[in-house]
């Protein structure tokens, strides 16, 4: 398998006093699925915003598709970020449009300035929109306006957002924290299926330590800015978890099995 992303000593800084990442070092394969888990504050969240750089790194190096992401301009940059789809936490969609105009904005990295404050779409594309919403289950919300439709539907929006993009990587930022545990399973299971029929690779941050267990081929610990662990989901230890998370309470949930997604 071909290496898609490879992360390479890379440090955050924020101000003096704050360093959200310190030298992390990993790569990932075409058509994996890694699980990055660890604390609040761990530095997830900066991580994959470093890698399609909403977040600019301090240090080291980020290559993806064999772009150098730190090194591009503005017009390259563009141009990478219509292979990275990002799936937020929470969902930023734009309320007063209908689900399949939130769609269609992940069509506006390929459109000039002025196609893109237009709106305008290709038949195509609406199409390839419609078929999207319908493989996850949207087919008849189709038309509603986005603030009528529950947290579950929202992030399933964001997920045909991101893949009308035609990405070669997901990166998904927290997308079940605000969900309860069915429509946490809903999306979960969407995730791992566009990994595994699609061949898309997903990087996905989770609090929850059962979720990665199940659905992860590949497991990344972080602690305080730094890779802690780096290995398979069969591969992990109650041992490893306590390191990831600094306390009892990744054991527990280990040692426990889980209960988040059933």
């Amino acid at each position: 398998m071909t290496t898609l992303l490879e992360v390479k000593n890379v440090s955050k800084q924020f101000g003096k006093d704050t360093k959200a990442l310190s030298n992390v070092t990993f790569s990932v394969k075409e058509g994996e699925f890694v699980s990055v888990i660890g604390p609040s504050g761990a530095g997830k969240s900066t991580l994959l915003r470093c890698i399609n750089r909403m977040v600019d790194t301090s240090s080291g190096e980020i290559i993806f598709d064999d772009n150098y992401v730190h090194q591009l301009n503005k017009k390259e940059l563009k141009k990478v970020r219509t292979k990275i789809g990002m799936i937020f936490q929470h969902y930023n969609l734009v309320n007063r449009l209908s689900v399949i105009e939130n769609t269609l904005h992940g069509r506006l990295g390929y459109k000039s300035t002025l196609a893109g404050a237009l709106g305008l779409y290709s038949e195509d594309e609406k199409l390839q929109a419609a078929r999207i919403l319908q493989i996850l289950g949207l087919e008849e919300q189709i038309y509603k306006r986005s603030d009528q439709l529950s947290g579950g539907q929202k992030q399933r929006v964001g997920i045909a957002r991101a893949l009308i993009q035609d990405p070669k990587l997901l990166l998904c930022d927290e997308p079940i924290a605000s969900l309860d545990p069915n429509s946490s399973k809903i999306i979960m299971d969407h995730l791992r299926n566009i990994c595994t029929s699609m061949g898309i690779t997903v990087v996905v941050n989770l609090h929850q330590v059962d979720v990665a267990l199940k659905y992860s081929d590949r497991i990344i610990g972080v602690n305080s800015g730094k890779v802690v662990f780096d290995g398979t989901a069969k591969s992990i230890t109650s041992n490893d978890i306590h390191q990831i998370y600094g306390s009892d309470e990744g054991k527990l949930i280990f040692d426990l099995g889980g209960s988040h997604v059933s």
